[in-house]
């Protein structure tokens, strides 16, 4: 693709890094910000900058945070008998969105994928561990709730087969059929899960 200018060119370049942005969604996005205001762009710029200058993440839970310990870990309103592992932060979002966990939760940051070169020491494992077998004798379950991949199935294991050995209660999320979705259109895998899974009628 031709462009009128290298500087263009250049914006495009990075904002198709994006994930889930091509060129040409690159290019419609550079354009606007050509022709917007100039005080909305910078703000734009300026809400970036900060937020590559100042974000961190929980020294507990690894989630990110505006703090050296997140709002979550530090709430006195949280449950802390029960602890949500999860792949990544997006996950911890989805879950407050739902309004139905009141636990703390502990950020991965990924999972095992060998094809990928992602092995365990590449996650926070070692943090859970630690987390679990010191001061932290109040969490007494912990929620898997790692994607169902054949990666996340992995994990999940791997983490279970570490903490075996601490008195706890170990459960993972449910995985069935989606409210509103037709048994027909099921994978074998979800319909086999879901009937394994049932519960009982309410």
């Amino acid at each position: 693709m031709d462009y009128p200018s290298k500087f263009i060119e250049e914006a495009v370049t990075q904002i198709s890094k994006l994930p889930g942005i091509g060129k040409k969604t690159a290019l419609r996005l550079a354009l606007h910000i050509i022709k917007d205001k100039q005080e909305n762009t910078f703000a734009l710029t300026n809400a970036i900058n900060t937020l590559c200058e100042n974000i961190q993440f929980c020294k507990h839970c690894h989630n990110i945070s505006d703090s050296e310990v997140c709002m979550i870990c530090t709430s006195h309103k949280r449950d802390r008998s029960v602890l949500c592992v999860v792949e990544d932060t997006q996950d911890v979002m989805a879950i407050e969105n739902t309004s139905q966990f009141n636990g703390l939760y502990h950020v991965l940051g990924g999972v095992i994928s060998p094809m990928n070169g992602i092995g365990p020491a590449d996650l926070k494992i070692d943090s859970l561990v630690n987390r679990l077998n010191h001061g932290q004798s109040e969490i007494k379950e912990i929620i898997l709730a790692i994607s169902p991949t054949m990666e996340g199935d992995t994990t999940a294991f791997y983490i279970n087969k570490r903490i075996k050995d601490i008195p706890m209660k170990v459960s993972v999320i449910a995985r069935g059929i989606p409210v509103g979705g037709d048994l027909e259109y099921a994978d074998e895998i979800t319909l086999g899960r879901s009937i394994t899974g049932r519960t009982l009628f309410n």
